[in-house]
Order: structure tokens, then C-alpha cells, then sequence
């Protein structure tokens, strides 16, 4: 570290850092968040590399035997000598199998709705804020509907007409989450359209297209990154609780929501683990994410920039 650098004081050297390596150094100086982040890391890489790790796929019904159902956490299976850790559900499939691909089939539903939502709202949310007029209003009106409606009333009256399945639950969770973006988009590029830098750029001739996606667009970022982190745990709870209800995913690709509701019905018979260990998949997996997202949330809050 050079004399000048050791003069300034921390906050001056901070602000002095690119934008997105300050958010880096901020987000790395909460202890809850970087265990947070390291807990996502481990689940995610757990739920990509599970065909790798299990002993026994859940999808596979030529692998399961009735005669193992409901065995108690620590149970050995005398035919292939491997430990049923966390015992096994009342289809006989291993639990920790079974949580692990059903982390895949959530991380799956979570991600890839929050992802494609994110893309569908925000560009709606540019749009009308660029283009304004009937088209604002409409896009608004649309946007105020979607979200004075309870979110599990909707989702339910959707999935009640598509049906169950992976793709149908997240075709459900894209028509309900867009709308959080597009509010967001929205006023954030209205906010930005107001500056100097977007009245510079429209002085040397940049076109409609290049100002939003070029000058607009990076600046409504932040706001956007943090929304994401927190629907993504969102769409997770949101996925858990249909499937619990039984209308979200098949029973030949359960989920944890599919694994708490499979061993809600042996509770009063002292087989909790069915239902437990899910539950604490699912609760893990939801902390790591809240917490990543909640010092997102502080980090990219641009009044606690100033």
C-alpha cells in the first residue's frame, strides 16, 4: 500500500474502488452473509453433482423396495450394505437421495423462474418507462392487478388449470413474480432517465435502444440483483408449499415440499424423520438465501452509499 492510500481514510479508499468491487469488499465484511453464501455454494454444487453422490436414485423404481419403507435414521439395507443415514420415506427411497435430488428439482424451479421473470419484468419495466403513455398505464394497471391478489390464491387457481408438473409450476411462478420487476425496473429507469448522463448521451445521438440498454439498464441493476436473490428463496417456498398441497410437482420427481407432505401423514405414528429432514433442507437452503439477499439488500442500498 502506497503513503497516499495509507492518508485516505477506509471510506475514502472505498468509494475510490469500482462500484461492483466495493459491493464485493461490503459484502465480505458480514460474517452472516459469507456463511450464508457458502452454504448456497455447498447445496448448489450438492444438488448438480447428486447423481454423482447419492447411492440410490429416487426416480429409479427398479432401486426401491417397499420392504425399506419408513426404516429409522441410521437402519443398515442388508441387500446392498449401505446406510439409510436419515432413514428412509414411505416409498422406501432414501432420504438423503431423495432431499438431495428434490434440492435439485427446487433449486431448479427457484432459479430458473426468478431468472426468467427477471428478464420478462425488467424489460417490461424499461419499456414502459421509456415509451410512457397508454402504454405505461396499461403495463401499470396490469402490474397493480397481479399483485393485489394473494400470491397462493393465484398460484393455485393456475396450477389448478395447467395441472401438476416441473414446467407447469414454473410457467406459474414467471406469470406471478414478473410483476415485482417490472415495478422495480420501471421506477428505477424513470429515476435515471432524469439525469444528466442520459440527456448527454441523447446530445451525441445515441439511439432509443442503445440509451436503455446501454445507459439505463446497468444503472437499474442493483435494485433488480436484490429482488432476485429474495425471490429465488421466494419461488422456493412458494414451490414447496403447492407441492406440499399436491399441486405442484409429480410424485415420481418429489421435491422437498413432495417429501414433508409424503411424511406429514406419519407424524402421529413417531416416523418423523420424513417429514423433518426435508424440512431442514428446505429451512437451510431459504436462510442461506435470505442472507445473501439481505446483504445485498444493505450493500446495494444507495442510500447507505451516500
Amino acid at each position: 500500500m502506497s503513503i497516499t492510500e495509507k492518508a485516505l481514510p477506509a471510506n475514502t479508499l472505498l468509494q475510490a474502488q469500482s462500484p461492483w468491487r466495493r459491493v464485493a469488499v461490503e459484502f465480505i465484511s458480514s460474517t452472516t452473509a459469507v456463511v450464508g453464501l457458502l452454504l448456497l455454494v455447498v447445496i448448489v454444487l450438492v444438488a448438480a453433482f447428486a447423481p454423482w453422490i447419492v447411492v440410490q436414485n429416487p426416480y429409479d423404481l427398479m432401486q426401491l423396495n417397499v420392504m425399506d419403507a419408513r426404516m429409522p435414521p441410521g437402519s443398515l439395507n442388508m441387500d446392498s450394505g449401505y446406510t439409510y443415514w436419515l432413514g428412509t420415506d414411505g416409498q422406501g427411497r432414501d432420504l438423503v437421495s431423495a432431499i438431495i435430488y428434490g434440492l435439485r428439482i427446487s433449486l431448479w424451479v427457484g432459479i430458473g423462474s426468478a431468472l426468467i421473470a427477471a428478464v420478462i419484468g425488467t424489460l417490461l419495466g424499461l419499456v414502459s418507462a421509456y415509451v410512457g403513455g397508454w402504454v405505461d398505464a396499461l403495463l401499470m394497471r396490469l402490474v397493480d392487478l397481479l399483485l393485489s391478489f394473494p400470491v397462493i390464491l393465484m398460484a393455485l387457481m393456475i396450477l389448478a388449470w395447467l395441472g401438476k408438473g416441473v414446467g407447469n409450476v414454473m410457467l406459474t411462478l414467471i406469470l406471478l413474480e414478473w410483476a415485482y420487476y417490472a415495478r422495480t425496473a420501471r421506477g428505477q429507469a424513470l429515476t435515471e432517465s432524469r439525469r444528466e448522463y442520459v440527456d448527454a448521451a441523447r446530445g451525441q445521438g445515441v439511439g432509443p435502444l442503445r440509451l436503455v440498454i446501454g445507459h439505463i439498464l446497468p444503472n437499474c441493476l442493483p435494485p433488480l440483483i436484490v429482488i432476485g436473490a429474495l425471490q429465488i428463496a421466494r419461488a422456493i417456498t412458494l414451490e414447496a408449499t403447492l407441492s406440499f398441497l399436491g399441486l405442484g410437482v409429480p410424485v415420481t420427481e418429489p421435491s422437498l415440499g413432495l417429501l414433508i407432505a409424503n411424511g406429514f401423514q406419519y407424524m402421529l405414528s413417531n416416523e418423523y424423520w420424513i417429514s423433518l429432514f426435508p424440512g431442514l433442507a428446505l429451512l437451510i437452503t431459504i436462510v442461506a438465501i435470505n442472507l445473501v439477499g439481505d446483504r445485498l439488500r444493505d450493500v446495494l442500498n444507495p442510500r447507505l452509499q451516500r
